[in-house]
């Protein structure tokens, strides 16, 4: 794999925007497999789809693309907030691409993804709306909280500049497909029991451990009274789906 984004497709652009856009797309169109199935290629959108940029022609799930020069941190903005909020909670939003390049060689560092049933309403920050004076005053854009997604959901294709297995990223997508059946709130109290898991930063973690999380997941969820039961429950999932593995005597093990 070529890590090299193609610049002579950005010669006729002065926009550093439509140049990087131009020819991170190139690149994934070049180089990039679905990660959700396997297939070899990735077709792209016509431009200025509202929804996607990529989708599997076999599998038919769509990826939009994130890109950034340098380190890609902690947040990522992104487009109008209502509208990525209505993304998340309905049944057709796409994957993400994360990519980060070299500024200067323009060059791909990293490129994860994070799988559509990954995101949660919580994880969408809200930004300032723009100015009365702006002129598209009112408009109100929001940033994607990737501090805030279980690493379990990053599944990485290149990372620190070097490509990753094809089959590797596939088994991770298929190791947690299982959460795109669940409904918003049920992934969301998934997706906060993963992170607890990995808080704990042990393999084997206790039952009794997963108890110290209940102030912050009641905080998070003040119309769940059961949240001791709650907990239980996930786990229960988790183990059903090879995640985690239930010991006895309240010892889990994790298993991801």
């Amino acid at each position: 794999m070529d890590l090299q984004m193609n610049t002579e497709l950005a010669e006729n652009y002065k926009s550093r925007s439509q140049m990087v856009r131009i020819m991170s797309e190139d690149w994934i169109k070049r180089h990039i497999f679905c990660p959700c199935c396997g297939n070899p290629t990735l077709s792209r959108f016509p431009n200025n789809q509202p929804v996607a940029d990529f989708y599997c022609p076999v599998c038919r799930e769509e990826f939009e693309l994130k890109s950034k020069g340098g380190h890609i941190g902690d947040t990522v903005t992104d487009g109008a907030y209502d509208m990525m909020i209505a993304r998340i909670q309905s049944t057709h939003n796409p994957n993400f691409f994360f990519m980060n390049y070299h500024q200067k060689e323009l060059r791909i560092q990293s490129l994860f993804l994070v799988p559509k049933y990954f995101f949660a309403a919580d994880m969408i920050e809200k930004r300032r709306p723009l100015a009365p004076t702006a002129r598209r005053a009112g408009w109100t854009g929001c940033n994607i909280l990737l501090k805030k997604i279980p690493e379990i959901g990053k599944i990485y294709l290149v990372k620190d500049g070097y490509p990753l297995p094809a089959e590797e990223a596939v088994q991770k997508y298929q190791s947690t497909a299982f959460a795109a059946g669940y409904k918003a709130e049920m992934r969301g109290w998934m997706l906060d029991i993963l992170t607890c898991i990995e808080q704990i930063g042990t393999a084997d973690f206790s039952l009794k451990s997963m108890y110290q999380f209940e102030d912050n997941l009641r905080k998070k969820h003040p119309e769940n009274h059961h949240v001791k039961e709650k907990i239980r429950q996930q786990l229960q999932i988790l183990r059903d789906h090879g995640l985690v593995e239930f010991s006895g005597k309240g010892v889990y093990k994790r298993l991801f």
